[in-house]
Parts: C-alpha cells; structure tokens; sequence
C-alpha cells in the first residue's frame, strides 16, 4: 500500500480531472438539480476554503477549525464538491465509479500522508489521531492548538485554482442545462 500511497498521491488530480471531464459529458442538468448539487458543492467548496485556512502544510500539524473535526478536511471538501456537481448533473448511475475512485485513490493517499505526518510530528500526530477521525467529521471537535483561519494560507495553498475548476463545471452544466 505504501507504494500505490505514493502513486495515488501524484495521480489523483490527473485523473480525477479526466473523470470529472468524461463525466460531465454524460449529465444533463435540470434546474431542480442545479440547486440542490449547488448546496452540496457549495458545502464542499466551503469546507476546502475554511480547511485552507487553517493549514500551514509541511510547517505545522493543523489541529484547528476543520481539522478538530476531521484530520483530512481538504478531502473531504473535495468528496462534497464532487458528489455536489454529480447531483447537480443528475449523474447518479456515475456515483459508483466516483466512490471506487475516492476508495482507490484518497483513501490510500490518507494513509500515505499519515505516515508522513507520524515521522514529522511523531506522538503529537499519535495523539492527534486517537482524537480525531480520518475523515467522516465528529460531532464534537477535539481540543488543538491554537491558530486562527487566515486568507494569505487560502491564496498560498492555491485554494482559488480548486474554486476555478469548480466554477467552470457548474457554468458547464449550466451551459448543457440550457443549450
């Protein structure tokens, strides 16, 4: 697994952006759709800022705002993005693949990025990880070091290039939905 963790970690964007591609050549959206994909891909888009936020990556292990709730917020920010633009493009039957794909890429990547953040933080991430699931948020956060959201870490995290992409799916289907 260590392994595939490493490939996964260079090939899911790519490929993820290829399925998203292929995918949205077989939706076709209605105005219903539209609204309630929106307000899931808006939850999704939402969560990857405020996550964004939070996260000085290879500096410090982020324990704050959506990271006491899950310890992989930026995930799960983009399973709600695109689960969101899935609903909104009424591309139901496409929610298996989309599931074999999150499985067989992030969840690998998780683990990959665990074991780095175990030999970068060591017991810190240990305890840290007793206190805070993988990635299904708790419904309590667990107490972490402090750190304020701040925007410079969204723009230094490239945060607006997943919020482009995200544009441009939505005015695609919009574009199918009335084309």
């Amino acid at each position: 697994m260590d392994s595939w963790g490493k490939i996964a970690q260079r090939l899911r964007v790519p490929v993820g952006t290829l399925l998203g591609v292929i995918f949205l050549v077989f939706m076709h959206p209605s105005m219903r759709s539209l609204c309630i994909g929106g307000i899931v891909t808006l939850a999704g888009a939402a969560t990857r800022v405020w996550a964004a936020g939070h996260i000085d990556k290879g500096r410090t292990l982020a324990q704050c705002g959506p990271y006491a709730l899950t310890r992989n917020p930026l995930y799960l920010g983009s399973f709600l993005m695109a689960l969101g633009i899935l609903l909104a493009g009424q591309g139901y039957w496409l929610l298996i693949p989309f599931g074999l794909f999150f499985i067989v890429f992030y969840y690998p990547v998780m683990k990959a990025e665990e074991q780095e953040l175990l030999q970068g933080h060591g017991e810190a991430f240990l305890a840290y990880s007793r206190a805070v699931p993988l990635f299904f948020p708790a419904l309590r956060p667990a107490v972490g070091s402090s750190s304020r959201f701040l925007w410079s870490r969204v723009l230094r995290n490239r945060e607006h290039r997943t919020l482009m992409g995200l544009v441009l799916a939505e005015a695609i289907l919009i574009v199918k939905l009335f084309g």
